[in-house]
């Protein structure tokens, strides 16, 4: 195909992009066209205003000048978590929430005159938006109320909604403003089927049974799964529920317990445990399913309460125990509690990536872009993870939790960080004590292969900057470092990051949570380390941590004892990092990660220079955005592939100056064949024949002049014409292919210039 000027060549794709929607042209209800116009930038925490709007409870709610992510907080922050930190409309407008619908005037509503602020004034269809748009990540927020908005709109006319996008077509403005109308009613929802019900009451039963090794396994389920999205029987148009703790029984209205971390005291002697029916749309920052049907139950019976193990009391709530989930839950056996976690080690991993804490640079930057994760085989586990060795160590494993929320929680960190230092100390002797006895050398089958049907044994975790992903199988070429992850090591991120992090905490909290996290890294990098010839283990780990400071060294040191394990593994080059990885792709079940392969759509010639990107490291790409989806067309193609740029780093030990530890000539990039990551950076449409001119535009850029061409010739702006039409093909193409997990893309992170 000849080359186009930028100009044509929007316009034909423009056209492409027409023709291939034109199977589907039924009339959007006001629910989808809320969700693809409006929740794909209100959803979540992060919504601007907290203005959430994936649920009508949201709508209803409004919004807020107060956010929730506050780096700078010096005190902890009133809770104003949907669904639970209020139930009726006037008890939100008492936490400060204005309106945003007028159910007298539905003209004068804020939400009303924003859409037609930007009917009014649509934006500048050519070049890029004006420079008064701001879209960084800790921009001002700028909520105005009814009363106000004439001013409002006075001084940004062009900051009418959809902000800084396209506004609505005719038909979607009539649909939604005439739903404002009515009065925003609420969207009935489906009736639930036969199946759904019994299965429902059978999980309250199961959950709320009086014996005391039932109460502690509930309890044990409602502390990792208070985030799960549950589904019922069926993934067909499914149900969406989430896992509470309520005072009332079931069969009775629920009230909700909504204590600021699931494992604080409930204030109640009596509690039931109870599945409460979420109205919600599914976001892809948030979404994470997690199959509730009678086969699992039928499982948790088995894992949890096949052994005989005893327990004397009911489970109490121990003040003293909260931050330590390892002698709460003592009684459960260690390999039931690390197999529960395992069946489902991406949806584990995954409430790290996709719970509160995945916003903001400094919460993610202590993860690398890009490496890979495998397990222990829970059927060779070490005396060191198998329970007695941690039932020793019990008081050395407690996690940092705030007691006041305010600065002077930092006065715990040095206890925390001692008790962390005293824990591997004795993990290091107790293996050097035994590594002639009971502790077998490493080999292969210390690893975890899937027992070749759970394809959850082998993970690629990406870090986008300011968000990150979590994925089945090896995706990308080989990573500059890989994870081994232990039961007690899975336990203690669930509790830090998960069950344990407020988002609503000060300042005090969060720095806490990232500098234990060190810990917790290099802890999962170690025991990749043992796995290596005792002779690389040290270069190895230097060169992770290339001009580091002190605590990635003494961690090493304070480890190093643990290098009397010997590997089993039999190398046969001088790269047995990248060796091992390898074998591991052809040896756990689904590591080969066939979904995001490229290979498994792509053309020969796509394939090749596909192949190509991802094997051109170099600064080139670090002009790219994190995250691009790319729509390539053809005669009979019409495809989605993304590129995520995986940045260099000399280490990541450090809380700040990231931009000094950049190393953008070590920048790669990953292909992967569908979507990959919630926060799209920037859409590209690219012809099928012009992809490998597309690949050797990209690797010849030298400038951010370069990449600025590049976007002009392939490029999706945020204020082109067709901007919603590629979305809502993105969106059906990901219904699609994803299934159960789809979820909204968010465009807060979407690329401004």
């Amino acid at each position: 195909m000849p080359y186009l000027k930028p100009p044509l060549f929007a316009f034909v794709f423009c056209m492409l992009s027409s023709l291939a929607g034109a199977a589907d042209k039924t009339p959007l209800t006001a629910t989808q066209v809320l969700e693809q116009r409006c929740v794909v930038c209100h959803g979540c925490y992060d919504a601007p205003c907290q203005l959430k709007l994936e649920a009508h409870d949201g709508v209803v709610r409004g919004g807020t000048l107060a956010p929730v992510y506050d780096g700078g907080r010096l005190r902890a922050a009133e809770l104003t978590r949907l669904f639970d930190d209020a139930q009726a409309e006037q008890e939100w407008r008492d936490k400060g929430f204005h309106p945003v619908i007028d159910q007298e005037k539905p003209k004068h509503g804020v939400m009303y005159r924003m859409l037609q602020l930007k009917q009014d004034n649509p934006l500048p269809t050519e070049g890029d938006l004006p420079s008064h748009f701001d879209f960084s990540l800790y921009r001002e927020q700028t909520c105005p109320k009814q009363n106000d908005f004439n001013s409002y709109a006075s001084k940004h006319p062009q900051w009418g909604m959809p902000f800084g996008l396209p506004g609505l077509n005719p038909e979607e403005h009539t649909t939604l403003t005439t739903w404002l109308q009515r009065g925003a009613p609420a969207p009935e929802l489906p009736a639930l089927t036969g199946a759904e019900k019994a299965n429902w009451q059978d999980w309250e039963t199961f959950l709320n049974a009086k014996d005391n090794r039932t109460q502690l396994v509930a309890r044990y389920l409602y502390e990792h799964l208070f985030l799960a999205a549950l589904y019922l029987e069926t993934e067909e148009n499914p149900a969406w529920f989430r896992l509470v703790r309520s005072r009332t029984a079931p069969g009775e209205p629920l009230d909700v317990i909504a204590t600021r971390r699931p494992y604080d005291d409930p204030g109640t002697d009596r509690f039931y445990y109870r599945l409460q029916r979420m109205p919600t749309s599914p976001l892809a920052k948030t979404h994470m399913p997690y199959r509730f049907d009678r086969a699992r139950l039928n499982w948790y019976r088995d894992l949890f309460l096949g052994d005989d193990w005893q327990l004397d009391a009911p489970p109490a709530y121990d003040p003293n125990q909260r931050a330590n989930p390892f002698k709460r839950f003592e009684p459960i056996p260690v390999y039931a509690r690390y197999r529960f976690l395992l069946e489902e080690a991406q949806f584990t991993i995954m409430n790290f990536i996709k719970g509160p804490v995945c916003r903001g640079r400094i919460a993610l930057n202590v993860i690398d872009d890009h490496f890979w994760v495998i397990f222990v085989n829970p059927e060779r586990l070490d005396p060191v993870e198998a329970g007695n060795f941690l039932a020793q160590e019990m008081d050395n494993l407690y996690l940092p939790t705030p007691r006041t929320g305010t600065l002077l929680d930092l006065f715990s960190w040095r206890s925390y960080a001692k008790a962390n230092s005293n824990y591997h100390q004795a993990r290091a002797n107790y293996i050097e004590n035994h590594s002639s006895g009971e502790l077998r050398n490493l080999d292969i089958e210390s690893i975890w292969d899937g027992e070749g049907h759970n394809d959850n044994a082998a993970l690629t975790v990406f870090r986008h900057f300011d968000t990150a992903s979590v994925v089945k199988g090896f995706v990308g070429e080989t990573p500059k470092t890989a994870w081994v992850i232990g039961y007690s090591l899975l336990e203690k991120i669930h509790y830090l990051l998960v069950a344990g992090f407020d988002v609503y905490g000060a300042a005090s909290h969060q720095l806490e949570s990232r500098l234990y996290m060190d810990f917790l890294r290099m802890e999962g990098e170690f025991n990749f380390l043992l796995y290596m010839p005792e002779e690389k283990r040290e270069a190895l780990w230097k060169h992770w941590y290339r001009d580091s400071r002190k605590g990635s060294k003494q961690y090493f040191a304070d480890n190093s004892g643990l290098n009397v394990r010997t590997s089993d593994i039999h190398f046969e080059t001088d790269d047995p990092k990248t060796e091992l990885l390898q074998k591991l792709r052809e040896r756990i079940h689904g590591a080969q990660a066939e979904r995001y392969d490229y290979r498994q759509s792509a053309s020969a010639d796509m394939a090749k220079a596909f192949s190509e990107l991802e094997k051109a490291t170099g600064i080139h790409n670090s002009f790219l955005p994190q995250v691009s989806f790319i729509n390539v067309i053809g005669d009979q193609r019409d495809d989605v592939y993304t590129l995520v740029n995986n940045a260099g780093y000399s280490n990541i030990a450090q809380l700040f100056r990231e931009q000094e530890r950049r190393l953008p000539a070590e920048d790669t990039l990953t292909v992967a064949r569908g979507f990959l990551g919630a926060y799209p950076n920037y859409f590209f449409q690219v012809n099928e024949k012009q992809i490998p001119l597309f690949a050797a535009e990209l690797k010849a850029m030298k400038s951010r002049s370069d990449f600025a061409a590049l976007k002009a010739r392939y490029g999706v702006r945020r204020n082109a014409t067709w901007f919603w039409r590629v979305s809502d093909k993105f969106h059906r193409i990901s219904r699609a292919q994803d299934g159960i997990e789809f979820g909204l893309f968010d465009y807060n992170r979407y690329s401004a210039r």
